[in-house]
């Protein structure tokens, strides 16, 4: 096992938490370079915590930069389960973090690489280097099956016949 899929294996395990309270099972970890330590951990929160902006990636800098005690995370790795969204990879450049690994890529909303590459825009002060498709299956059979099981429930709930209460 390389070390790349070492740490996607935790990132895979913050992405089963979300799944666990029917969220959308994305999880990321964010390892110090340095010392191979991980500093921060995250899953997808957005119903849960009913805020836009809990994306997995999002609690992971926001938790990784308090320990650090700096915005900047330069020197770090973020391992995540799926490609992330503009909002995220936007956030990726922000944190000057130095390099992305990534299971599933989004070809419906990934901006690294699937529908544009933010990470690695020439004009901005900052790109993020980017590893693809590691742990890729197992990534995206748990996207996949969270998804289907979705659809199988709101097919169950639409077709359920009305509940009549006894007196």
């Amino acid at each position: 096992m390389t070390t790349d899929e070492k740490y996607m294996k935790q990132a895979i395990k913050q992405a089963k938490k979300a799944y666990a309270i029917d969220e959308v099972p994305i999880g990321c970890i964010i390892v110090r370079d340095e010392d191979g330590k991980v500093i921060a951990r995250g899953y997808n929160r957005r119903n849960t915590d009913k805020n836009t902006l809990s994306h997995a990636e999002l609690n992971a800098i926001r938790k990784a930069s308090k320990k650090l005690g700096d915005w900047r995370l330069e020197g770090c790795t973020m391992y995540v389960t799926l490609e992330p969204c503009q909002m995220c990879a936007g956030a990726l450049v922000q944190s000057r973090i130095d390099r992305v690994v990534i299971g599933s890529m989004n070809p419906k909303a990934g901006c690294a690489g699937s529908v544009l590459n933010l990470l690695q825009i020439a004009g901005f002060n900052h790109q993020v280097k980017i590893v693809q498709g590691v742990c890729q299956e197992e990534c995206s059979v748990m996207l996949s099956d969270f998804f289907k099981e979705l659809r199988e429930k709101k097919k169950r709930k639409k077709h359920a016949p009305e509940q009549v209460g006894e007196k």
